[in-house]
Parts: structure tokens; C-alpha cells; sequence
């Protein structure tokens, strides 16, 4: 039986700067018209029946503003202040935080400074983390506690460790009314440091534009889905529709998850490298990195055990042929010189056919040429990394991030 919207039950309560108490109020705004058309009375709710404890039952504020950004905050001292410095300067006259849009930190249960850092902004609305029941994701739940309490039209979920372009958040909600979707995300551009930095991501990243092209993610005939949990854009109504991140909560990739939903639910889905708006930098040490990918490779490459075969076949190629010519070039003092000599000419010419499939691949990563040109000496590890992921993921059925373990 289908749950409607609560009725209005009151004005907004006091919004506390830095402790960030959001109180609830009356249904909907009269004049807000969702961008796909979808109608926030409760009678149109039908088509898709509430989940218990998701944003259909919660009572909608008293008047919405243009936008909510909600950032959840798990030990992130050392990049969540330049991202605040980053937003919070995007408020000007036509867009003024406080006033059009809201600034949402969730300080999911840190042991760092990440809650003193969010203080230190003005505007910006600190709320504490639920606790973390049974079946859900340390990130699930912390943005689900602040979507909970959103008064934006819009909703944008977006990492500590992120960099927002001046005016990105402006032209990210024009660019998904402009195209007629529910849901935008992009893919920043990738910050990297360090030799085994550089030479891996942009193997995966290569990878990853080759398994979710952006045309064909925007493209609503075609099934593929993805989206990026470091900027990913939500309209108000199409959240409610799919359930929020209650919906996801045990997903340990709740970003793809959401964007499959989107996809099924043909709410409008656009999905681009956005060099122009937000960069990032993932990951701050190797051993991070390595848990990181560790926890996402098998769910992101559902073929990850073979395509580790197929990178450790490039290792063999790119090493083993030139290895191999070497020898018969040699071989030119011994008898039968010339064919022996013309073998080598002809693996020569097939390890620079490898090089340059391999290059080409690489260069779909969007990283930088000498990031692309160290590629090949992250092979070792992406093999490693991908056999980790789903050894985990498969064999453990159990992988970690940040000091918490979750049921693969």
C-alpha cells in the first residue's frame, strides 16, 4: 500500500550555523515545478510506492531553495578545507549561500579535526551522522542524514577531496534543466602524486572510459549506467522517486547503483568528463590507493579477473617481445643470419603495433601525457589490484574502507 507525503506539520525550525539543526515543516512549495514535469502533490506518487524510511515520509520544508550541497566528511582534516574554500566562494548575488543554496557538512563519526574544519566556514551547516545500523554504508548513511533535511530543488552529493571550479554549481544545474535530466554527474579531472600514482590511474581510468563511454551513459536507449559519487547532481523529485540513498544503502558503489535506478526509472541520466568544473584528488598515499581500488575494481569491472589476464598478456608483450628480437637479432652471426634477422623485424613490428594499441587505450584516461607514458609501469600493480579486488569480492565476500568492513 502506497505511503503518502505527511501533510505540513509547521514552519521550519531554527537552522543553528556550525551545529546544522534543520527542523521540518509543511508540504512542498507551490510554486516549485520539478524539471522533468513530475508533480510534488501527493497524488502523483503512485507510480512508485514509498520504501519505508526514505524521504517519501518525511514532510517537505516550508519554502525550497534553488540548491542543497551535501558533503560527507569521514577523517578528511587534511582536504575538506580547500573544498569549502572552493564552494563557499561560489556565493554571489544570483546565487547566495544561506539565501538560494545551502552548504550541508556530515561529520560521519571522524577521530580527526574534520568537524573543527567545517566550523571554521561560515554558512556552512555541520550535522552529525546517524548511527550506522546493520545494512548500510558509512557514506549512505551519512548523506542520507542530510538529504533527510535537504530544502534544495536540487541536490548535489559531492566528496571532501574535491575542487570546485568558480560557478560549477550554477552551470551544473543549468546544464541538467538545459538537458532535461533527473540526474547529472561528472568525472573530474584526477589530481595525482607520486611514480605508482601516475602510472596506475590512468590505467584505470582508461579502463573505465572504455566500460562506461559517457555517450552511451547519457544516452537513454542504451542500458549502461554510471555516475560519479564525487559530483553527482539530483533533482528533488526524481530523489524521492527512486527511494534516496535508502535505496542503495548496502552498496558499497551507491553512486552506480543510484545511476542504474535513474537509468531504469527513465527519470534522465547525463553522465561527462568535467575537466571545466570539479578536480580531485582521490587518494593522498599508495596504501590508500590500494584499499581504495581494492574495494572498487570487481564491482566497477564485473570481468575483472579477466581483464587481469589481459593486462598481465600487455606485461608479457611489451617486455617479452623486445626481449625476444634483441636475440634474434644476435642471431646474425650464427648460421642462417637473414632469417633469423628478418623473425626479428617482424616482432619488432608487432611489439610497436602492442605499443601503440596500448597508448591508445590510455589515452582515453584524460590524464596528462607523461602520466600516460608511465602507464606501462603500472601494470604490475593494476594486475595485482584487480586480482585483490576479486579475490575480496568474490572468494572473502568482505572488503574495507576506512576503518569499517561491509558484506560484498
Amino acid at each position: 500500500m502506497r505511503k503518502d507525503r505527511p501533510e505540513a506539520q509547521g514552519e521550519i525550525g531554527a537552522r543553528s550555523v556550525g551545529t546544522g539543526s534543520v527542523g521540518t515543516g509543511s508540504a512542498g512549495s507551490g510554486s516549485y515545478t520539478p524539471v522533468l514535469g513530475l508533480s510534488d502533490t501527493p497524488g502523483e506518487l503512485a507510480t512508485l510506492p514509498a520504501r519505508f524510511g526514505t524521504v517519501f515520509d518525511q514532510p517537505e520544508p516550508s519554502e525550497l531553495i534553488e540548491l542543497t550541497v551535501i558533503i560527507p566528511a569521514r577523517n578528511e582534516e587534511d582536504c575538506l578545507g580547500p573544498c569549502l574554500q572552493s564552494l563557499v566562494s561560489q556565493s554571489e548575488e544570483i546565487l547566495e549561500l544561506g539565501k538560494d543554496w545551502e552548504l550541508v557538512v556530515v561529520d560521519d563519526h571522524s577521530t580527526d579535526r574534520s568537524a573543527e574544519v567545517a566550523r571554521g566556514f561560515p554558512g556552512v551547516i555541520l550535522l552529525e551522522a546517524g548511527k550506522l545500523e546493520k545494512g548500510w554504508t558509512g557514506k549512505a548513511n551519512a548523506v542520507w542524514t542530510a538529504a533527510k533535511r535537504a530544502r534544495g530543488r536540487w541536490l548535489l552529493f559531492t566528496d571532501a577531496d574535491t575542487i570546485h571550479e568558480p560557478g560549477d554549481l550554477r552551470r551544473a544545474v543549468h546544464e541538467a534543466t538545459r538537458n532535461k535530466v533527473g540526474m547529472l554527474s561528472y568525472s573530474p579531472r584526477q589530481i595525482v602524486s607520486g611514480l605508482a600514482q601516475r602510472s596506475l590511474m590512468p590505467l584505470v581510468f582508461c579502463e573505465l572510459a572504455l566500460a562506461y563511454p559517457p555517450a552511451k551513459v547519457s544516452d537513454p536507449a542504451q542500458r549502461i549506467a554510471a555516475a560519479n559519487g564525487q559530483f553527482l547532481l539530483v533533482e528533488r523529485e526524481v530523489y524521492r522517486r527512486l527511494g534516496g540513498h535508502a535505496a542503495v544503502a548496502e552498496k558499497v558503489l551507491e553512486d552506480v547503483e543510484l545511476a542504474f535506478l535513474a537509468k531504469r526509472r527513465k527519470v534522465g541520466l547525463r553522465f561527462r568528463y568535467a575537466d571545466d568544473a570539479v578536480s580531485t584528488r582521490m587518494y593522498r598515499s599508495t596504501a590508500a590507493m590500494i584499499e581504495g581500488w581494492t574495494k572498487n575494481l570487481a564491482l566497477l569491472f564485473k570481468n575483472s579477473l579477466a581483464l587481469a589476464l589481459w593486462r598481465a598478456l600487455d606485461i608479457l608483450l611489451l617486455i617479452g617481445l623486445p626481449v625476444l628480437t634483441i636475440e634474434l637479432w644476435n642471431a646474425h652471426f650464427a648460421a642462417h643470419s637473414v632469417q633469423w634477422l628478418g623473425a626479428g623485424w617482424v616482432l619488432a613490428l608487432l611489439w610497436v603495433r602492442t605499443l601503440v594499441r596500448f597508448y591508445a587505450r590510455v589515452a582515453k584516461s584524460n590524464f596528462p601525457f607523461v602520466d600516460c607514458a608511465l602507464a606501462p609501469l603500472g601494470l604490475p600493480l593494476f594486475v595485482v589490484l584487480l586480482y585483490r579486488s576479486w579475490f575480496q569480492h568474490r572468494v572473502l565476500k568482505r572488503v574495507s574502507w576506512k576503518g569499517r568492513e561491509y558484506a560484498s
